[in-house]
């Protein structure tokens, strides 16, 4: 899985060069910005922020969730935000006078004792090395009366699934599973799904939103 996950860092690099290539930076941020405000609008009943609310962006590439909470206290952690500012001109730490920013694959991340009112991980949880290690820091950093708010692309088909865990038809995500797997990933060692939201249907993957909450 090393291999695999080195790799996969690499194309995601590469991903991200390629897709911002020839956009403006202002206008993108802005449409970025409002996709995280009207997702996060959709969650409003489950995931109260105000600016009073800890939280960390874990796994948040060079446009997270963390532009659109400018209010708040905010930690923001990924392995490739230094080549995310050297080799792209979207992200830059000096942008977010807010936000912590720490180099950190998310499975490595040190908690030391700080709790978040709210966990962010947006499309980053198949992303990592060791995914079983990856959802124990998200429950780690997470308060006793926090939550976890996850999204992923999850598989439609067990053909594909499998398919791809051989090849690399999928190279950008180590890790292929379906969505009972990743709530029951989610859901290991006492916590609850509270929502589950489809947000982007597609043939191979659906794109779901997850709360998760430390069960009572």
């Amino acid at each position: 899985m090393s291999l695999r996950w080195k790799i996969a860092q690499w194309f995601e690099l590469r991903w991200w060069r390629q897709y911002l290539r020839g956009k403006d930076k202002a206008s993108y941020l802005a449409w970025k910005k409002n996709y995280w405000n009207k997702l996060l609008g959709k969650i409003a009943a489950e995931v109260k922020i105000d600016a009073s609310k800890t939280i960390i962006d874990m796994g948040c590439g060079p446009t997270g969730i963390f532009i659109a909470l400018p209010d708040n206290k905010t930690t923001a952690i990924d392995p490739l935000l230094d080549k995310y500012e050297k080799q792209t001109h979207f992200f830059k730490k000096s942008d977010y006078p807010s936000v912590r920013f720490l180099k950190s694959r998310l499975e490595d991340f040190e908690v030391d004792g700080i709790k978040y009112d709210v966990v962010f991980c947006m499309n980053a949880i198949n992303h990592v090395h060791d995914i079983e290690r990856g959802f124990e820091k998200l429950k780690e950093a997470c308060g006793v009366s926090g939550v976890i708010v996850l999204s992923i692309d999850a598989h439609n088909y067990s053909f594909f699934k499998y398919l791809f865990r051989l090849i690399p038809g999928d190279i950008l995500h180590p890790h292929q599973y379906d969505i009972r797997e990743y709530t029951d990933f989610s859901e290991t060692g006492g916590w609850k799904t509270t929502l589950t939201l489809l947000l982007k249907h597609e043939f191979f993957f659906d794109h779901y939103l997850l709360v998760v909450k430390k069960a009572m």
